[in-house]
């Protein structure tokens, strides 16, 4: 595989270029090809000898979208190929507000929650800063989007994989998708989801990157989240709101909590009256989601009525929250759901043929 262009600021693009013996000004036709989204042989601003030159080190086009899948409420969710042939995958979703999208930030995933299928096959590797540009630039483009005037608005690092144990390439993705001059999307209208790998939430409010911090939390009770989230072994609630703090001080971000509710584990009464206690006067969002089913785990969502009284209990204790729609179940809506599918049927499709 060779390198990746996109992984490089627009100052690295300029040294970039002079050392190749090319005009200054030509980076700055380069990186705006690439923030449009094109291959860097499409950009045809740029003369064909340094196209070629580029090619012979750097990939054409790092990630490109495989297939599509459509649901009737709007919602589009890709497979992504990247050069190497490994596939992760991204949601697009329209909103009153803007159309947010849903991006991958590892091949799999090695945090194996007990309701997610990203770990399905364990973590196979990290991508790097630029591939998850290109997951963005990608679907801005196919939505008719430009650098000037973008058609995804937000961005939810919640797809495969667990950002913060990708630091170092998240945190240049996030640096690469914010910088002026390129696509410039807002750090406050960019959320990232963590299971709480607490360190790296530290470090990630000193950044001065101030994103919307996520954390997956699914119960108040230390004991019963080890059950679901294996991380829980590692760091107590205790030492997630402590660093929830310590984000806040930093950024003044109010913080979220994802709490997906699953039905006999965490969605009775006592749970709701538990989580108001732990988070009552905390500048924080509680955001309850109905548990989109993976089959290959065995856990199961709760009924919308259900869904409803919880959130009930938590606003009645004065806590902000909300129940996220559910969008995309027809298509598999939920996290690696999209991936595992296409790696089960690429292997019984070469079963066959070896048959």
């Amino acid at each position: 595989m060779k390198e990746i262009l996109q992984d490089l600021s627009r100052a690295q693009l300029e040294t970039l270029v002079e050392q190749m013996g090319e005009k200054k000004f030509r980076a700055g036709q380069l990186y705006k090809g690439l923030m449009r989204g094109s291959r860097i042989s499409d950009i045809s601003d740029l003369p064909k000898p340094f196209r070629e030159k580029l090619l012979l080190r750097f990939e054409d086009e790092p990630v490109k979208i495989l297939e599509t899948f459509s649901a009737s409420d709007g919602t589009e969710k890709y497979l992504f190929e990247l050069a190497d042939g490994n596939i992760v995958e991204g949601v697009f979703m329209t909103y009153k507000y803007g159309n947010t999208q849903c991006v991958s930030t590892q091949v799999g995933c090695r945090m194996n929650c007990a309701f997610c299928a990203s770990g399905l096959g364990g973590l196979v590797r990290n991508l790097t800063a630029g591939e998850i540009l290109c997951e963005v630039l990608c679907v801005n483009a196919r939505h008719g989007g430009t650098p000037e005037k973008r058609a995804v608005t937000n961005i939810v690092l919640m797809g495969s994989g667990e950002p913060l144990d990708n630091y170092e390439n998240t945190v240049g993705f996030l640096r690469g998708v914010t910088a002026e001059g390129g696509i410039a999307v807002s750090a406050r209208n960019i959320s990232l989801s963590t299971c709480g790998l607490v360190p790296k939430m530290y470090d990630l409010a000193d950044e001065g990157i101030p994103v919307n911090l996520t954390v997956s939390l699914h119960s108040p009770d230390d004991a019963e989240r080890k059950r679901i989230m294996p991380v829980a072994n590692a760091y107590s609630i205790a030492e997630i709101l402590k660093a929830c703090d310590y984000y806040f001080e930093k950024t003044g971000r109010r913080y979220i909590f994802e709490y997906s509710l699953i039905a006999g584990e965490n969605a009775d009464r006592a749970h709701a009256e538990k989580l108001v206690s732990l988070l009552r006067g905390r500048p924080c969002h509680v955001n309850l989601i109905r548990l989109n089913e993976v089959k290959e785990k065995a856990l199961a969502g709760v009924s919308e009525k259900e869904a409803y009284r919880f959130l009930g209990v938590l606003e009645k204790g004065g806590l902000s929250a909300t129940l996220r729609r559910q969008i995309g179940a027809e298509i598999g809506g939920a996290c690696g759901q999209l991936r595992a599918g296409y790696k089960k049927s690429e292997t019984s499709s070469e079963n066959q043929v070896q048959n």
